[in-house]
């Protein structure tokens, strides 16, 4: 990388945890220079304005999200234990996302709500992202005859990722990682009652 495209890089990963703990409209330039220790000025040399520099740090973030789902799905061939992993990497989420002050789609998604739309707008495209791969996913096992081959594929794909988000929201507002894990185990149950095909 050239040396501006480190130095927006370096910024991008510096913010990008402030943005999704704050927020967008909570997130000043003094919590930006602070974090980065750069003046005023030498952001904007960077970016155009903050609402750039805070859809970069939202994709930052999912990037780390999706980038660690995939590595944990990657282990696995077939679907129905790329699904198992899926839970089973949830049963995690509230610890992995600690860090950088937890899911970047509920909280950005919570946040942009009716006062920045184009980043409204980018949370809207992943979560459609996501559930398109839980929907390829339940069509690969479809194609491996684990799943049936009338399954509502779009219907159960959104279930899933409801369950899922709904479980992190209650996980994170609460602080108690129970809502994730109880959640993910009935995800588990759903999994071998309803879509995992019984053998003869």
């Amino acid at each position: 990388m050239r040396k501006s495209e480190e130095t927006k890089a370096r910024i991008i990963a510096e913010v990008a945890p402030i943005f999704n703990k704050k927020g967008y409209a909570a997130t000043s330039m003094s919590d930006i220079c602070s974090a980065t220790k750069l003046t005023k000025g030498a952001i904007y040399g960077n970016f155009n304005n903050k609402e750039e520099l805070s859809l970069l740090a939202f994709t930052h973030n999912v990037k780390k999200v999706v980038g660690k789902i995939s590595e944990e799905l990657a282990a696995f061939e077939r679907a129905d234990e790329k699904l198992f992993a899926l839970s089973n990497f949830y049963r995690k989420y509230y610890d992995y996302t600690i860090s950088f002050g937890g899911c970047p789609i509920l909280n950005i998604g919570v946040d942009a709500n009716h006062q920045n739309p184009e980043l409204l707008s980018e949370v809207k495209r992943i979560i459609v992202k996501l559930e398109n791969n839980i929907s390829n996913l339940l069509l690969q096992g479809i194609s491996e005859k684990i799943f049936p081959e009338n399954m509502e594929v779009n219907s159960f794909a959104k279930r899933i990722f409801s369950m899922i988000e709904g479980s992190v929201f209650m996980s994170i507002t609460t602080q108690k990682k129970e809502y994730i894990t109880d959640m993910m185990d009935l995800l588990d149950q759903i999994i071998r009652a309803e879509i995992i095909q019984p053998k003869n």
